[in-house]
């Protein structure tokens, strides 16, 4: 079983490639957080995570705290947190993105050129929107910034290639081209994750750690699968092959807690999920997610979100009717 892809059933990812440079040397460029970067992308989303794809060339990218990587043809570059960062090739004082490009992210993937006339970058930008209580289950484990090379196997080398001749095709007659343009942003980013997970080294702990762990993997992918279920840890050693004191110290020594509590944090925040996406009571919720008392139910879930899950839903339906409001006007 894949724990990684039993998440990302339940994340919902929504993504598109929304940037397409040739760049010549030297240049530089810096981006804000992707906060500022979401209501041009994606209005309303929660959490928007910025990747960039070098389809040709050579780069660099750079984070505030003056972490660096050396880019290169086939790379993607992913800002899991939305962090600040520069892209550059040669030295140059940057230039604000959203102040120099923003009119062309509403442009299609019409080639964006800039820079000095030197060496040639090409690439693609592209983000991922997803719902940040489900997500960050995944996601804490990232660092700020990683990359991995997609076109070192043939199937990296189709996707790259898939890619590139979607980007050629945007906006040409063809019905279609964003729809098959957000399918290739996702599989972009899940296929980045997924080689980040494989070459993660021995000794590396958190959940993409876990999930790569044949035990432990196939554990957090029954909680993931079923949830609800009345899981013991017993039960769970079991289904893994392994003994309960194993399991039990395998788990936490990857997870920092124990299964119990883990699988306790992720039906509330499950709940949490369906109280803002449905119209489900709380009993029903509360029962979709493995409780069988409602009462039981509102205590812990007050107790992990500081108030009961009927007060949860009205703020959060208050303050995306308040957010739409001021989108709305801001289109005006």
């Amino acid at each position: 079983m894949d724990a990684l892809s039993e998440v990302l059933k339940i994340v919902k990812l929504r993504g598109a490639l929304f940037f397409n440079a040739e760049f010549s040397a030297p240049w530089c460029v810096a981006s804000p957080e992707s906060s500022r970067i979401a209501p041009l992308l994606c209005p309303g989303a929660d959490r928007v995570i910025i990747y960039h794809h070098l389809t040709g060339g050579r780069a660099y990218a750079a984070l505030r705290d003056g972490t660096r990587r050396d880019l290169e043809s086939g790379d993607v570059v992913i800002f899991p947190h939305g962090d600040a960062h520069v892209l550059g090739n040669g030295a140059g004082k940057p230039v604000d993105a959203l102040k120099v490009f923003a009119g062309n992210f509403n442009n299609g993937l019409k080639v964006a050129c800039y820079g000095g006339g030197g060496q040639l970058t090409n690439f693609v930008c592209g983000y991922m929107a997803c719902d940040p209580l489900l997500s960050e289950v995944v996601l804490a484990a990232l660092p700020p910034m990683f990359s991995v090379n997609i076109a070192q196997d043939s199937a990296g080398q189709w996707l790259a290639n898939s890619i590139r001749f979607s980007v050629r095709e945007a906006g040409g007659p063809g019905p279609g081209s964003d729809v098959v343009l957000a399918k290739l942003s996702e599989v972009l980013f899940i296929e980045t994750l997924r080689r980040f997970v494989r070459d993660l080294a021995d000794e590396q702990k958190g959940w993409l750690a876990g999930a790569r762990d044949p035990v432990i993997g196939e554990a957090l992918a029954l909680l993931h699968k079923n949830p609800a279920h009345s899981w013991t840890v017993a039960n769970l050693a079991h289904q893994v092959g392994a003994s309960r004191t194993r399991f039990a110290e395998r788990f936490r020594h990857f997870l920092g807690e124990p299964p119990m509590a883990y699988l306790a944090r992720w039906r509330l925040k499950l709940a949490a999920e369906i109280l803002i996406s449905s119209n489900a009571n709380v009993c029903e919720v509360a029962a979709e997610v493995g409780y069988a008392s409602e009462a039981a139910f509102n205590r812990v879930f007050k107790r992990e979100f500081g108030c009961p899950p009927a007060q949860f839903r009205r703020s959060r339906s208050t303050r995306e009717t308040s957010r739409t409001g001021v989108q709305a006007k801001a289109r005006c």
